[in-house]
């Protein structure tokens, strides 16, 4: 049976990050004292330093280049259905002018 994947608060991730970067911790001796891989501490040390701020945004919640890349998605599949329901329309009319 698969081991249920674990999830780490916001806060957690930030606390974790701090240990090595302000506390001088090796990221060896903190990924032991905290149960997590050293891989995934080098990760999230990645991820907290390129967006700052909005690093780990949590469930549901999206980075804004993320948020605006699916509104566009959305946008782009209702103007494709537009522009299909037009065509249909504009070869209706035209076979019934002729």
């Amino acid at each position: 049976m698969a081991n249920a994947r674990r999830s780490y608060t916001r806060e957690f991730k930030r606390a974790a990050v701090q240990l090595i970067t302000e506390q001088d911790y090796s990221v060896a001796e903190a990924s032991r004292r905290l149960g997590i891989s050293a891989n995934l501490l080098h990760l999230w040390k990645k991820t907290l330093q390129a967006p700052g701020e909005q690093a780990f945004p949590g469930q549901g919640v999206l980075p804004p280049l993320e948020e605006e890349n699916r509104r566009l998605r959305a946008e782009n599949k209702r103007l494709q259905m537009e522009r299909d329901i037009l065509k249909k329309a504009t070869a209706f009319f035209a076979a019934e002018a002729r």
